[in-house]
C-alpha cells in the first residue's frame, strides 16, 4: 500500500471514532462494531453497557443478538437439505406441513424464503391480541394453523413476514431430524469457525458473555428487553459476536465456500420475481442492491431492546456488523455512514434524492384511503424538510425522488416496493386531487381522499361501540369510551392489548397501542350492512385485513 493511501486509510478509520462518539458513554447501554477491509480488521470496539445492571461494559468480545439478520441462516440450512435431496425449495410447505391450512394457494419454500409466500405471521397477529405476553412452545404454530385468512395469495406481492421464517425453521427440524439450533451448529457456525454463535429459542436464557437488552421507559429507566415467545428460532434467535460476523461475511462473499454450494449461493443471491414479473432486491434472507454506485448485500435485524446490521461491499472487500443493546441509534443508518466513511466520495457516487416536502405542499396533511383493500396512506413533512409518506399510520418515512415516481423499496419499509407517480401530487398552488393510484409491490391501489376535517370522534365512535370477536386472533375485543378517548381493548388467549383510536373519517380509523413497550400503530376499517356495524378490519404494514366481527348483545 502507498503511503499517500496508508494516510487516507487511516484517516477513514480515525473518523469512525467520531462516528460512535455519542455512544461512548459509561451510564447507558450500546453496541458493539466490527468492520474489515480485504480481509483485515481495521476497526473492532464496543461502546456503552452491555448490562446497566451489573455495570458491565461492552467489549469487542460481548455476544448480542442478530435478530433478523440471521434470516438467510435459515435459508442456507434449506438449501444445504436441498443439495442432498432431502427438500425440494420449490415444493408446497404444506407438503412439509401437512397441518397448515390451505388458503389462497399454497406457498412454496422458497417463497416463504422471499417473503412472498402471502401467510401472515404468527408474532405480528400474536402482538395483536396479546400484546407482549410470553407465549409456550406451539402457540406459533398453533396461530398459523389457525388462519382462514392470507395477507395476499402466493407470489403476488411481497410483505416480511417473520411467521414464515418460522415454518421453515419447523421443516428444517422435521427434514434433518435434529433440533434447528443443532443444525445450524453442526452445518454452518462449526465449519466457518465460529465458536460465539449459536441459535437462542428464548430471551429468557442464560448465555457466556450475553450483553443484557435494555428497553427505555418513558421516565427514563429501563426494561429487559423480552421476546414474548419461547420457541424463537429461524425467524430471528442467532446471537454472536462482531468477530464471528466478520468471519462469515468474508466467507459470504468469497468466490469458494466452505458451506454450501455455488448453486446454493447463487439462490440465495438471485432476487425474488413476483408472479407479475417484478423483480424486487430480496433474495433468500438477503437483500442486494446499490447504494451510491456500489453493490451492498446485507440484512438488518431487531429484537426487543436491540437492532443490528450486517453488511458487505462484495467489490471493495468491505465487511461491517454493528449490534446494539438498546442504544437510541440506527445501525441501518450508521453502517451506511461507515461505507461514506470508509470509502469516500472518490468511489462513491452521488447519494440519492429525497423528495421535498415544499415541492409538494399541498399534500401534506391529506390521508387517501382504498376502501377495497383497507389500505390508508397520508403524507406529512419528515425530517429536513422532506416528504414523508405515513403507510397505514406509521410514522412519516421520507420518499426518494426517483424522477417520474417517487418510491420506497422493500428495503427501505419491509414491504412493497411502495410507489406514486410524481405528477399525480399536487404542488404548489394546486388542489390535492381527490383520487391517488398507490402501486404496492406492482399493483394499482385505487384509493380516495379521506377528509380534511374529520367527524368528531365522539360522532364517529358512537356507531363502533360494542363486543366483537377475531376468529383467526382468537380473541375478542371491546369498543368502548374512556372519558374523551375512543378505545379497542383486545383479549387474547394469553394477554391483552389497547389501542386509542382517532378517526379519520366516518368509516376510517387510526389506532395507536399507548403501550411504550410495544407502540403499534395501524388503521380500522368499518364493515356495515343495511348501514349498520357489524364488524371491521384492522391493518397494519405486516398484517392486512384481520376481521373482527360484532357479537349479539
Amino acid at each position: 500500500m502507498s503511503e499517500s493511501k496508508a494516510v487516507e486509510f487511516k484517516t477513514g478509520v480515525a473518523a469512525l471514532d467520531e462516528l460512535f462518539q455519542p455512544v461512548n458513554r459509561s451510564d447507558a447501554p450500546g453496541l458493539v462494531v466490527g468492520v474489515a477491509q480485504h480481509g483485515k480488521t481495521v476497526y473492532r470496539r464496543g461502546f456503552g453497557l452491555a448490562s446497566i445492571e451489573h455495570g458491565v461494559a461492552n467489549t469487542p468480545a460481548t455476544r448480542m443478538a442478530m435478530g433478523s439478520s440471521s434470516k438467510h441462516f435459515t435459508s442456507l440450512a434449506l438449501l444445504l437439505l436441498a443439495e442432498e435431496g432431502r427438500v425440494d425449495v420449490d415444493a408446497s410447505v404444506r407438503r412439509y406441513l401437512p397441518e397448515l391450512p390451505v388458503l389462497s394457494g399454497e406457498p412454496s419454500l422458497r417463497q416463504l424464503m422471499s417473503h412472498t409466500g402471502g401467510h401472515r405471521c404468527y408474532a405480528d397477529i400474536g402482538f395483536l391480541s396479546d400484546g407482549m405476553a410470553i407465549k409456550p412452545e406451539g402457540a406459533a404454530l398453533a396461530a398459523q394453523v389457525r388462519q382462514t385468512g392470507v395477507n395476499f395469495a402466493p407470489g403476488e406481492k411481497m410483505i416480511y413476514s417473520n411467521g414464515g421464517y418460522h415454518l421453515l425453521s419447523l421443516v428444517i427440524a422435521r427434514v434433518s431430524g435434529q433440533s434447528f439450533e443443532a443444525f445450524l451448529k453442526e452445518r454452518i457456525f462449526t465449519p466457518i469457525g465460529m465458536p460465539d454463535t449459536e441459535s437462542m429459542r428464548s430471551d429468557f436464557e442464560i448465555h457466556r458473555g450475553m450483553a443484557t437488552l435494555h428497553v427505555p421507559q418513558a421516565d427514563g429507566r429501563w426494561r429487559r428487553g423480552i421476546f414474548p415467545s419461547e420457541e424463537t428460532s429461524g425467524d430471528g434467535a442467532t446471537i454472536t459476536t462482531v468477530d464471528d460476523v466478520l468471519r462469515w461475511l468474508a466467507h459470504l462473499r468469497a468466490p469458494q465456500k466452505v458451506v454450501g454450494s455455488a448453486a446454493s449461493w447463487a439462490q440465495m443471491l438471485s432476487p425474488a420475481r413476483l408472479n407479475s414479473g417484478l423483480v424486487d432486491t430480496y433474495g433468500l434472507g438477503l437483500l442486494r442492491h446499490d447504494y451510491r454506485g456500489v453493490e451492498v448485500v446485507h440484512h438488518g435485524g431487531g429484537v426487543i431492546g436491540g437492532r443490528c446490521q450486517m453488511l458487505t461491499v462484495p467489490s471493495q472487500a468491505l465487511d461491517i456488523i454493528i449490534m446494539s443493546n438498546g442504544a437510541p441509534v440506527d445501525p441501518i443508518a450508521l453502517a451506511y455512514q461507515v461505507i461514506d466513511q470508509m470509502l469516500g466520495d472518490d468511489v462513491l457516487g452521488p447519494p440519492r434524492e429525497k423528495a421535498s416536502a415544499a415541492r409538494f405542499k399541498p399534500m401534506l396533511g391529506t390521508r387517501y384511503h382504498a376502501p377495497a383493500s383497507g389500505l390508508v396512506f397520508g403524507f406529512a413533512e419528515a425530517a429536513e424538510g422532506k416528504l414523508g409518506l405515513s403507510f397505514m399510520n406509521q410514522p412519516p418515512m421520507p420518499l426518494w425522488d426517483m424522477g417520474l415516481v417517487l418510491r420506497l423499496g422493500f428495503e427501505d419499509m419491509t414491504i412493497g416496493p411502495l410507489e406514486l407517480r410524481a405528477e399525480a401530487l399536487a404542488g404548489e398552488g394546486q388542489p390535492a386531487p381527490a383520487l391517488l393510484v398507490m402501486s404496492e409491490s406492482g399493483h394499482a391501489v385505487r384509493c380516495e381522499r379521506l377528509p380534511d376535517v374529520p367527524p368528531p370522534l365522539a360522532v364517529a365512535g358512537a356507531a363502533l361501540l360494542g363486543r366483537y370477536r377475531a376468529a383467526d386472533l382468537d380473541a375478542e375485543a371491546v369498543v368502548s369510551f374512556a372519558g374523551e378517548r375512543l378505545q379497542l381493548r383486545v383479549q387474547g388467549a394469553y394477554g391483552s392489548t389497547l389501542m386509542d383510536l382517532e378517526a379519520f373519517s366516518s368509516e376510517v380509523f387510526g389506532w395507536q397501542m399507548p403501550d411504550v413497550n410495544l407502540p403499534l400503530r395501524g388503521v380500522l376499517s368499518l364493515q356495515r350492512q343495511d348501514g349498520r356495524v357489524t364488524g371491521f378490519h384492522v391493518d397494519t404494514p405486516r398484517t392486512r385485513q384481520m376481521a373482527f366481527e360484532r357479537l349479539s348483545a
